[in-house]
Formats: structure tokens, sequence, C-alpha cells
């Protein structure tokens, strides 16, 4: 009985991976560096600067909303860059960030939209397209 469920397991483990849904994400995400953020805007890249803060329940309400929606093969080009709010200050000065829970869009080096607080699925959505220009 407890190699069926080993199997079951493993199978069920596995599943996802044989099913073509290996990869958690469609977008590139990594933390922003400054080089990297230059490297996207000159390649053309559609671009989602996010700007968060671990203690900010809005972020966290965001978060969510962000996974699934970069998860979506319609933004698989996006490159999102995460500012933390509280240790890149110099960052969020440059972007002009007011506050935490900001989301900028750029095509290339035009900035295409921002938002800030805004935890609708449904305008978070057709901000990131605006990035897909």
């Amino acid at each position: 009985m407890m190699r069926r469920r080993t199997l079951l397991l493993a199978a069920l483990v596995a599943a996802p991976l044989t099913l073509g849904f290996g990869a958690a994400r469609a977008a590139t995400e990594q933390n922003y560096d400054k080089a990297a953020f230059a490297a996207a805007q000159a390649a053309g890249k559609p671009i989602l600067v996010d700007i968060a803060a671990s203690w900010c329940p809005v972020c966290a309400a965001q978060r969510p909303i962000l996974e699934k929606l970069t998860a979506d093969p319609a933004f698989k080009d996006l490159v999102v860059f995460k500012v933390d709010f509280d240790a890149q200050k110099d960052v969020v000065r440059a972007m002009g960030a007011q506050m935490q829970s900001t989301l900028i869009v750029f095509h290339g080096s035009t900035e295409q939209g921002r938002s800030t607080g805004d935890t609708n699925a449904g305008s978070i959505q057709a901000l990131l397209a605006k990035a897909k220009v």
C-alpha cells in the first residue's frame, strides 16, 4: 500500500512537467538592476517596474494578480523588474514613484502608463497590455 501511494504521489508531482506546465511564468522577472533595465529598454522590450514593500497589504494583494497575468503567454516577452520600496529609494525617486504598490510599464524607453494602489485584475491587465504597444 505504501509503494502505491509513493508511486501515485510521484505521478502527481511529475504530471505538470509532462503536461507542459513546467514553467511557472511566461514573463522574465528579476530584481531591478540599472544596467539590465537599460539593456531591456534599448532592446525595445515591454517592461513592468513593480515597486513594492514587504509590509504593504496592497502590494500583497497585487502579487497573486501579477503572478497570474505574467504567467499568461500573452505576456511572455514582458520583463518584470522588482524594486524594493524601502531598500532602493534611489530607484524609487528615479522612477518618480511616491509610494509602494506602484506599477510602471514601458515599451522600450517610453513610459506607457502607471498605477498606484490598484488591485483590480482587469485594470492591471490593461496596464500590462500597454507595454506591448
